[in-house]
């Protein structure tokens, strides 16, 4: 009783100390910018756009802002539907109750039992006299255990599930950015290569009728035979380039079904045309520090960091003597009816102190490994706090360019334009032959097609900037808060 009674009383004064390194977030980096020549410019305007960077930042439902109706409803079914994201979420939720299961080593465990059996008492094994007897052992019994959390090993185990939940609500984030990106890029791309279709048969049919006047011309002995060969290796390499065209827009059809959780046979894809899709013109804008606060795989590599972290003072705490108390109360009797008698009752109350002496170093490298863990999980950090600053640097370059790169393109659709429009307006006049009007034709053709290429590549670089940028889950209802969010022992 004595040595039970002093255990209790060390377990009551030691204070709650918890061995293994204390997390604190990292800083977030010194940097004051993303591009090495100081600040972002406007991207250029184009084709009337103008984008321009606003102090917001990247709103939920982002993709409003390419007004389109049907890409609205097809991300309310992708959101609802999509089995990678149920995943996310059933994950979070598994993890969610770890943590709380975990919890479960800071109170009492309480035990109950009940138990009949048959005995045989046989005197001669004690030296005495007299015949084997057989009775009717009852007990009903009960015992109360509870681990001292000397070292706060326990108290690390739990931060470490915490820290394992809070990064799974990060891969929620990070599956529903995914998952929301995918759809908006499958539908610009679908609507790109249909547009790209569509210019491409366009382009067809004008070089065959060119050959077929070359053929003409041939046959007249007007023209060399070179000139049909030309048209017709022209002609056969446009339609060489269709059967691409055509299996990258239907790819992007399945996609978009599979995304919105149906089978590629149950789905047909989002009808918008590619004019139909608007550039949003204001963009988010962020500030480099900011920047890991937003990012999901950012947030979801400082989770792992602390989850690591807390892992190493659970292994140094394997390594120290850890106590439990317990205490047990049971009634046992010959007769059922006895059970509760004044002299069935029996206890007992003790302590634990259990000290790892011996182990084969054991514990020694498991807290070294959980160290060398803690350094990998820090380079990871800063491996993907690197990745998301050069993602934002790329986005913001590649926005500058599409810009430029569309202006030209439009100019250059704009001259085959009216080189196409004064050659009809000679053709018409008599002062130009047809040949002419289909190579003015063709020239425009080709213009066209390349701005359409231009004008999806500046879409799918503005939705990477929002995406860069954090993709705006934060105010998107997709995960289940962690209840309870245990990280310490109750008071």
């Amino acid at each position: 009783m004595k040595a039970a009674a002093w255990a209790i009383g060390v377990a009551l004064v030691v204070p709650g100390c918890a061995v293994g390194p204390d997390f604190h977030a990292p800083q977030a980096p010194g940097v004051d910018r993303y591009l090495r020549d100081g600040e972002v410019a406007q991207p250029p305007s184009a084709d009337g756009v103008a984008q321009r960077f606003t102090a917001a930042t990247v709103p939920a439902d982002w993709w409003h802002a390419l007004g389109s109706p049907a890409l609205d409803l097809a991300m309310e079914a992708a959101i609802t539907a999509n089995p990678g994201l149920q995943q996310a979420q059933a994950n979070l939720r598994a993890a969610q109750d770890l943590l709380r299961a975990g919890a479960g080593v800071f109170y009492p465990q309480v035990a109950g039992s009940a138990d009949v059996s048959r005995q045989a008492a046989v005197p001669a094994r004690l030296g005495q006299a007299g015949v084997p007897s057989l009775f009717t052992l009852w007990t009903l019994g009960a015992s109360i255990s509870y681990a001292v959390d000397l070292f706060g090993g326990n108290r690390r185990a739990v931060e470490a599930l915490a820290a394992q939940a809070e990064g799974q609500r990060y891969a929620v984030a990070a599956a529903y950015l995914t998952l929301t990106g995918n759809l908006v890029n499958a539908v610009i791309a679908h609507a790109a290569y249909r547009a790209q279709i569509d210019t491409t048969r366009s382009l067809i049919a004008v070089v065959r009728e060119q050959m077929e006047i070359a053929h003409a011309q041939v046959e007249a002995g007007v023209v060399a035979h070179a000139s049909e060969l030309s048209l017709a290796a022209q002609l056969a390499s446009l339609e060489a380039s269709l059967p691409p065209l055509e299996q990258k827009r239907d790819q992007a059809a399945h996609l978009q079904a599979v995304l919105t959780g149906r089978f590629p046979s149950e789905a047909d894809a989002v009808d918008v045309a590619l004019n139909g899709l608007q550039l949003p013109a204001d963009l988010p804008s962020l500030v480099p520090s900011e920047l890991v606060r937003q990012r999901p795989d950012v947030l979801a590599a400082q989770a792992r960091l602390h989850q690591v972290s807390a892992e190493v003072g659970v292994a140094t705490a394997a390594m120290l003597p850890s106590l439990t108390l317990s205490a047990d109360y049971a009634r046992m009797s010959g007769r059922s009816a006895d059970l509760f008698g004044a002299k069935a009752g029996a206890w007992s109350v003790g302590a634990n102190l259990v000290a790892p002496l011996f182990e084969g170093g054991t514990l020694y490298f498991r807290r070294s490994a959980s160290r060398q863990a803690l350094q990998a999980a820090d380079a990871g950090y800063r491996q993907v706090v690197l990745a998301s600053f050069e993602q934002v640097a790329d986005v913001l370059r590649a926005l500058e360019h599409d810009a430029v790169q569309l202006d030209a393109q439009l100019r250059a659709q704009a001259a085959a334009s009216a080189a196409l429009d004064e050659i009809n307006a000679d053709y018409r006049a008599g002062v130009a032959g047809y040949l002419q009007v289909l190579s003015a034709d063709q020239q425009y053709q080709q213009a066209v097609l390349g701005t359409q290429q231009v004008r999806a590549q500046r879409l799918q670089d503005t939705v990477a900037l929002f995406l860069a940028l954090g993709g705006g889950w934060r105010g998107a209802s997709i995960e289940t808060p962690v209840a309870g969010h245990v990280q310490q022992a109750p008071d």
